[in-house]
């Protein structure tokens, strides 16, 4: 259990979080990692083999759990912030591998924005985080990809790049030594938000409507979780699966505002980075 205050001007705010990850049925290592360490909720996906994508993957969010703003409750951070720290995890990848291997990122720090409480989502690779608001999932971030550069200029469907031979080439990595630049989203928190953040192993197994109904009806964010890493292993479990899921409260019960992890049992979480 981690815990953690995160206040803000006329509206407290309870974070209550829990994550998963499996390293599937096909794959011998699993080279995901996460951080959940208020204010910071991340997964990143390595990829590289000889275990060199789980280096890669853990430097990313070692790095992220290094920042200074963690631990802070709604930290004035922005972009320039946080790709001063995404370049600097890419070196200390570039430098342990040699250049041999990459890691995606997607994730949201909960930020003060001109004083308001803001999910900062940030994305590089083909990782995803999704917002569930008013009952609808919304998928925020955009994939870095070969099957999604080919959707947008209208070659293929977005059917067609589920199944597509290149659908899983990501155009931009961390650690790989090309495109790093990081798309990054300001999104005001409303209480009763639920975030998803998940590597691709969870996209690739489960559709959008599947995940849609499981967070809609899967109240605590650990049972949600351990629902969709179980939903992708019936799907076929192809790849490394890492979920999780942050749900936003209205600290108006007199209680203290904190972030509370609440990790599960199995599937436990591969490499993660939570608050020592």
């Amino acid at each position: 259990m981690n815990s953690d205050e995160t206040t803000s001007p006329g509206l407290e705010l309870r974070a209550v979080f829990g994550y998963a990850s499996d390293r599937g049925l096909r794959r011998e290592q699993n080279e995901d990692s996460l951080i959940a360490a208020d204010p910071v909720f991340a997964v990143a996906d390595g990829m590289g083999g000889h275990e060199a994508g789980e280096v890669a993957s853990s430097i990313c969010v070692r790095t992220l759990g290094d920042a200074p703003f963690v631990g802070e409750h709604l930290p004035e951070v922005g972009p320039d912030e946080l790709t001063a720290l995404l370049r600097e995890a890419d070196s200390r990848i570039r430098e342990a591998t040699g250049g041999r291997a990459g890691t995606t990122l997607t994730g949201a720090v909960l930020v003060s924005g001109a004083g308001i409480p803001c999910w900062l989502v940030f994305n590089v690779g083909d990782s995803r985080t999704y917002r569930l608001t008013g009952g609808q999932l919304q998928q925020i971030t955009v994939d870095h990809s070969e099957v999604q550069e080919l959707v947008d200029m209208g070659q293929i469907t977005p059917d067609e790049a589920l199944v597509h031979p290149r659908r899983h080439v990501v155009t931009r990595a961390l650690g790989t030594g090309t495109d790093t630049e990081a798309d990054y989203w300001l999104i005001p928190v409303e209480p009763g938000d639920r975030l998803l953040v998940c590597s691709d192993g969870l996209t690739g197994e489960v559709s959008d409507g599947q995940l849609q109904q499981i967070l809609s009806t899967v109240a605590n964010p650990q049972d949600a979780c351990a629902s969709m890493v179980q939903a992708a292993l019936r799907s076929g479990g192809r790849d490394n699966i890492t979920v999780l899921v942050v749900d936003i409260e209205a600290a108006d019960d007199g209680s203290e505002p904190v972030a509370a992890g609440v990790p599960g049992a199995e599937p436990q979480p591969a490499a993660v980075h939570p608050e020592q």
